[in-house]
């Protein structure tokens, strides 16, 4: 790309800049209709309070980050961009060593514990868990984006997104009232793995950070091999 033609876009796009209205009033508005609902909580419930405060804070970073699953399995086929996918490998390693703590916590208190007494969501892992994220993954391409991204676009005022979110409410209830029919017939057939009760705590967290490690560097040679934004 020439220089004169960066030079041409950017004043089309200070053009556009200028074109539109003054945003402030929108963001005080906002910013007191927040405080007023986070009053409101401390009042009727200090727990949805604080919340309400984290749901905002989870809210500003993904927009500012652009934060997205659906981009960042996306991004690295269309653009050969990695940074989204190397973010939720770099979130996937931090979590795995806090809950690492948590569990090995448990573990210490309770050594003769069951699998339904660990801290967290272990759930059985068969053909269900491959056919839900097929169907999950078609939905998110075909949406435009996962469900924070979703979330994120509503907030931004992309009002197609609605009807996305529309398709969210109707698929969980419709899921939700046939859970108890799947469970029984497929789910709760199928075993629960947990790596720990297998290889140990420190060797299923060493494993699993390496693991992690590997996919990032390979990431991070994926994008800069195939990055389409970086040649620009």
């Amino acid at each position: 790309m020439t220089s004169s033609r960066i030079e041409e876009l950017k004043r089309q796009r200070q053009t556009e800049l200028k074109k539109r209205g003054n945003q402030l009033p929108y963001a005080i508005a906002a910013t007191a209709a927040a405080l007023v609902i986070y009053f409101a909580l401390v009042k009727y419930n200090m727990s949805f309070s604080y919340y309400w405060i984290i749901g905002i804070l989870l809210g500003i970073t993904m927009q500012r980050s652009r934060f997205c699953f659906s981009a960042s399995f996306r991004d690295p086929i269309m653009v050969g961009s990695t940074s989204l996918l190397k973010a939720i490998i770099m979130a996937l390693f931090i979590s795995s060593i806090g809950f690492f703590i948590i569990q090995y916590r448990a573990y210490l208190m309770n050594p003769s514990h069951q699998l339904k007494q660990i801290p967290g969501q272990l759930h059985p892992m068969g053909i269900h868990t491959a056919i839900g994220a097929i169907l999950f993954g078609i939905g998110m391409v075909i949406a435009g984006g996962c469900a924070s991204g979703v979330l994120v676009r509503i907030g931004e005022g992309y009002i197609m997104q609605v009807m996305v979110l529309i398709g969210f409410l109707i698929g969980t209830t419709i899921g939700a009232r046939h859970f108890e029919f799947w469970d029984r017939i497929l789910i709760s057939k199928a075993p629960i793995v947990y790596l720990p009760h297998h290889i140990g705590y420190f060797p299923a967290l060493l494993l699993q950070l390496l693991l992690l490690v590997i996919l990032y560097f390979i990431a991070d040679w994926y994008d800069k091999k195939n990055n389409i934004m970086s040649t620009m």
